[in-house]
């Protein structure tokens, strides 16, 4: 059996051809679909990059495994802990060593556990390959090394390859000689000019105003991804560098389609295309940002062409990546660990019956706190930590009419909300039940200072905001973070 796991950054669905994108982002993927099951609500269970696929490796969700956030102690896999043995059983059972259960050789080219710190994730790879840019480089960078792997195996029977394509995550950096493919492509967006009036007065990090998080500083070497956006123009520009690295990560990903075609193994090659999550683009008033626990951030990708599986499915069902593992560890038949939080939907893929869940309970602790349900048509958001957004602390929102996030409804269906709390807290109970661990680790991010992204920023941001023509919001940040202050003063005495 050979498999090549293809993973691009950062890669919204909705911003792909086959998932119905109006701009020719993915043609080489496109193809792929054609041949497989595309999954049009799979989701990363925890955002963004690190713990994304801190949870896609160790089978596990966030709140099982620790690592939830890009800085403190919950950017780290948990320690197992005294009943440890010889080797750590959750690196012994991750994801990777299906394959190697399953007699495989296995390899990845891959910066991510360079960029942070994220070691763990090479267990089980025979062979991993660090091109040094720590997830700043361009995909040119990366091929060579993957298609020479090829070269050297694809003609053994069984391995499985993992191969992973920064170019759509922030900066946005196609090389400049890639040019604009969209440039006469007209942009079909929701964002009106009314809308984006609506957010340049938006108060939080990565809005119009502050592409880069807390300021508009633009890096020279990054020219498709601006410091800010001033108008329509501008917006039209940021989604243009977008969607650049989306059709230039797919320009390099066709390559190594087109090399096992040449070499006759395209049909008898598994091939699985996803990503770790998606991006803000206006959702929320945010921009070019994987910041939240919403649609926007955490639907991705799922796209499996299996070798005797269904072609040209399309399967509508609510799955989390960490469903990944015991799906291929029973299409590979090879027994599921018993720490891993998944479930299987390996006969979607071989016959195409259903095998989806009711409801989604997503996290983010990196940017803001946040856990929302998602089920049905609805996606209901708990914010813990902000992130300095001024998000209320329960949002609803309908995604079958209003998959942008734009209306919040909670007053009107006040129902469901209940309904989304209740899945949130039954899911918190039973984790915390099964978890080795007596402390969810959303609430150690929170006891360190809250969101890794959103600290110790705050004063000079004020001062931004009132210097451009954002009092009103800088007010209202100053009165909600001065009053948690003085309540954490006042808990701690």
């Amino acid at each position: 059996m050979r498999v090549i796991y293809v993973d691009i950054d950062t890669l919204r669905p909705d911003h792909m051809g086959c998932y119905g994108y109006n701009r020719d982002t993915t043609p080489a993927i496109d193809k792929v679909a054609e041949a497989g099951t595309v999954f049009t609500n799979y989701y990363c269970s925890d955002a963004p990059c690190l713990p994304s696929r801190a949870a896609l490796i160790s089978g596990m969700f966030g709140i099982h495994n620790g690592a939830v956030g890009h800085g403190g102690t919950a950017a780290d896999m948990r320690l197992y802990g005294e009943e440890r043995g010889f080797k750590n059983p959750c690196d012994m059972n991750n994801f990777v060593n299906i394959f190697r259960k399953a007699g495989m050789k296995t390899a990845s080219v891959s910066t991510f556990p360079e960029r942070h710190s994220s070691y763990w994730f090479n267990a089980g790879f025979h062979e991993t390959y660090n091109v040094g840019g720590s997830g700043n480089e361009s995909g040119e960078l990366v091929l060579p090394e993957a298609l020479g792997w090829l070269d050297r195996n694809m003609h053994d029977e069984n391995w499985f390859l993992h191969v992973h394509f920064w170019d759509p995550h922030t900066p946005y950096r196609a090389p400049a000689a890639f040019g604009n493919p969209f440039a006469d492509t007209p942009l079909d967006t929701w964002i009106t000019p009314e809308i984006f009036a609506e957010h340049l007065q938006h108060p939080g990090p990565h809005g119009a105003n502050e592409i880069n998080m807390f300021n508009d500083d633009t890096d020279p070497r990054y020219p498709r991804h601006p410091g800010k956006i001033s108008d329509m123009e501008g917006l039209r520009g940021l989604f243009d560098g977008y969607d650049c690295g989306i059709r230039y990560a797919d320009s390099l990903v066709g390559q190594i389609f087109d090399k096992l075609r040449e070499n006759g193994i395209y049909e008898d090659t598994a091939i699985i295309i996803s990503s770790d999550h998606g991006e803000n683009m206006g959702e929320w008033g945010i921009y070019a940002e994987h910041a939240t626990a919403d649609h926007a951030t955490c639907n991705i990708p799922m796209i499996i062409k299996w070798p005797g599986g269904m072609k040209g499915h399309v399967d509508k069902e609510l799955h989390y990546n960490v469903d990944l593992a015991p799906t291929v560890a029973e299409l590979l038949q090879v027994p599921a660990a018993k720490n891993w939080d998944g479930a299987s939907y390996a006969q979607t893929i071989q016959t195409g019956d259903t095998a989806g869940r009711e409801s989604l309970v997503i996290s983010q602790c990196a940017h803001v706190c946040q856990r929302s349900a998602r089920f049905g048509d609805w996606i209901y958001v708990r914010t813990y930590h902000d992130g300095f957004h001024l998000f209320d602390d329960e949002m609803l929102y309908n995604i079958k009419e209003d998959r942008h996030e734009q209306l919040d409804v909670k007053d009107k269906y006040p129902e469901v909300c209940m309904q989304g709390a209740k899945i949130i807290l039954d899911w918190h109970d039973a984790m915390m039940m099964t978890s080795r661990y007596a402390v969810d680790p959303l609430w150690t991010v929170m006891r360190e200072g809250g969101p890794s992204h959103a600290r110790g920023e705050l004063e000079a941001f004020l001062v931004r905001l009132e210097a451009t023509g954002r009092a009103e919001g800088a007010r209202r940040l100053r009165e909600k973070y001065a009053a948690q202050e003085a309540e954490a003063v006042s808990i701690n005495d």
